[in-house]
This record gives structure tokens, sequence and C-alpha cells, in this order.
């Protein structure tokens, strides 16, 4: 077997270690050429050790001294900084992780799509602020771009890419985030240690938080827009407690075809990996005989108005999406640090919604611009709020 070429950007974050997990039970299987991360340095070091990586790339660039002594003698080139980052990404591997959280993995992906190979993208927010562009570039460079968020993976499986017209609607699946139950009272008073708290998933923060207020689900919705040839209108999310169900596809003639698995991360990064084989992973055998049900409902609009939100969004397309993604990291970002309420949340966006209305971007210069005045709208939202 030839060893598969890969890089992992972000490699240190909940994604990256679960793709280093399975990439160091089958060594002879692959060989890494880059790993990155934005300040974990001794992370990454340790990375690139065991996987013997040809190269090992922070992001900050004032940690560049620190990450070339962690790695010292062992024969692993070392860069830092933005643009090193981007030309990780375009080295040319034949299978790149994207996992840099938030529109700064961007830049990245869209260099790691134009090297024309396979991308796993595990960025959503990327997808949300310049869709048109990223798919664009794509085809264009004759790239593959495979989800590896579990939603999106599990349609992936179960869509019919040579029929889309015989697909009627896709439906992801949502656990509703650890205050499903939660009244809006309650929910008012939450707590970021309360909202990290996912009940069946391991992730990081951010996307935690999203989890929570279900806007998580909203960015899903715009992303699932891009990966599959169906208009807004065909797709939809539900609750579903249990996250056994990851994503529905609805066929004309009635059928609905699922994917199932067990809550572990792994198993879409598993199928991306090895795509179009399959590989094995260590995750937990799906028992449906001991988890019994499978429980399933609508999401609630008044105490989730994230999603309703998102849907709009995704209906009226041009520049909205980049301004929903970047209001709402600029609003997890000041709950996580205690500067506003759960529900504030969804307030702000809503709000720089409203007040910013640009055009569609047609160039990532177009892009990070919508995102940067898209978020100074946000702030003063969020000051108007908390004054």
């Amino acid at each position: 077997m030839i060893p598969r070429s890969i890089s992992i950007l972000g490699a240190t974050g909940s994604i990256g270690t679960s793709t280093l997990d399975l990439v160091e039970r089958e060594p002879e299987r692959f060989r890494v050429n880059a790993l990155t991360a934005q300040r974990d340095v001794q992370g990454l070091a340790d990375a690139a050790r065991r996987t013997r990586a040809q190269l090992a790339v922070i992001g900050d660039p004032a940690l560049f001294a620190p990450l070339r002594d962690a790695l010292a003698g062992s024969g692993i080139d070392v860069a830092a900084g933005e643009g090193a980052l981007i030309e990780a990404a375009a080295l040319g591997a034949d299978w790149t992780m994207a996992a840099i959280v938030g529109i700064a993995g961007l830049k990245p992906t869209m260099a790691a799509l134009e090297a024309g190979g396979t991308v796993a993208l595990a960025n959503k927010e990327s997808l949300v602020s310049a869709g048109a562009l990223m798919t664009e570039a794509a085809k264009n460079h004759g790239a593959t771009l495979l989800p590896v968020d579990s939603e999106h993976n599990a349609v992936f499986q179960c869509f019919d890419h040579a029929a889309p017209g015989s697909i009627r609607k896709v439906t992801l699946t949502a656990s509703g985030g650890p205050f499903r139950e939660w009244s809006i009272d309650a929910m008012r008073a939450a707590t970021p240690a309360q909202a990290v708290k996912h009940p069946n998933w391991s992730m990081g923060a951010k996307i935690s938080v999203d989890s929570a207020t279900l806007m998580n689900k909203g960015l899903e919705l715009i992303e699932a827009f891009h990966l599959f040839p169906l208009p807004a209108d065909g797709f939809d999310a539900i609750i579903h407690p249990q996250s056994v169900v990851h994503a529905l596809v609805d066929y004309i003639d009635g059928s609905v075809l699922a994917q199932l698995g067990t809550p572990d991360m792994r198993t879409p990064i598993a199928h991306s990996l090895a795509w179009p084989q399959r590989m094995a992973t260590p995750c937990r055998a799906l028992d449906l005989a001991a988890i019994g049900r499978l429980d399933f409902l609508a999401p609630d609009p008044e105490r989730f108005p994230a999603l309703a939100i998102a849907r709009e969004v995704l209906r009226a397309g041009g520049a909205k999406p980049a301004i929903l993604n970047a209001a709402n990291e600029v609003a997890v970002a000041a709950f996580l640090d205690g500067r506003i309420g759960f529900l504030d949340i969804a307030l702000i966006v809503r709000k720089a919604l409203d007040r910013y209305d640009p055009p569609a971007p047609a160039s990532l210069d177009d892009v990070f611009a919508i995102d940067a005045e898209a978020r100074d709208t946000a702030r003063v939202a969020m000051e108007i709020i908390t004054a």
C-alpha cells in the first residue's frame, strides 16, 4: 500500500486529536506532511514527533522559538504565522483535514482546495461565510470536498449524488444541547460552564455554545446548502436527543435513508480519511437494544431563536451568512467571557443582521471586509444591550 500523504490544520483541537488517534493506529497507511496549531506548542511538538511529520507550524508567530526548541534535533521543519499556515495548507497533500476553528480557517482551507487534493472540512464557519467561493475553487482546481461534521458526513453517505433530483429533503439532527428542556427564565441565567457541558459530544467551547443555542444547527443548514445540490427549502432540522441518527435523506418515492452511529467524531473522520474505502475505528459499536428508544421532536423557535435566524439567512443568501457567522463569533466569545447573558447571543446576531446589509462577496477580500464590519456592528449592538 502506498501511504496517503496527509496534513492536519488544527492538529491540537478536538477534531485534530481525533484524526491523529486514527492515523497513529495505522501508521503504515499515512505519511504526515504538516501539522498546525495556533498556540499549543507542546501539543503540536508532541504530535509532530509521534507522527514524524515533515513540518510543524504554529499560528502565533511569537511562539516560533518555543516550537523550534521543542523540536530541536527531530529533523522536523518549523514555521510560524498566518503565511506559514497557508503555505502548509498548500503543500499538496493527498488529504487535508481543515479543522482550524472560525473564520481564521478560511485562507488555509482555500489554499488546500487550490492545491487540488481532498479536503476534509471540519470548519463550518468557512463554508458558511464563503460557500460559493469555496465550492467554485474546488471545482476549478479539481479538489474533492468531503464533509466531516457528523451530520453532513451522514448525508454524504446516504445521498444519491448521481440523481439529486430523486431527493425531496435532507434533515439534519440536533441533540438539543444541554438546555433542551430548560425554560427561557432558566436559560437567561445559564452560565458558560453549563453551556459547554454537551450531553452527548466532546467538543470545543465555541461549538458547544453554538449547540446550546442551536446556532450550530443553523450554520449546518447553510453549510449543507453548499455541499448538496438542493434548494434552500430542501434542508430541515429535527431534535434527536440520543444523537444516534445523524441525518436523514428523504426520497421522492417515500424512502428515507438514515445514517446511524454512536456519537463519536472518529466515525465521520475515519469515513473521510479512508474514502472511498473504509477503515476500522475504536468507536463503540451501536447497540440499539441497549438504547431502547429513539426520540424526535421539532425545535422550539421561541426558546431557540438562533435556528430561525439562520433559516432566514439561508433563504436571503448574499452577504448575510458571513454576517451571521461573524456576529455569532463575537457574541459567543462575549458570553464565554461573562460579558453577556446566554439569551443575548441570538439578540446580538439579529441586531447585526438588521443593521448591516452589504452586497454579496465576490472575493476572499470581500468576505474578510464583511466579516470585520459585521464584528464591529455586533460589538456596537452588544454595548447597547449591556449599557
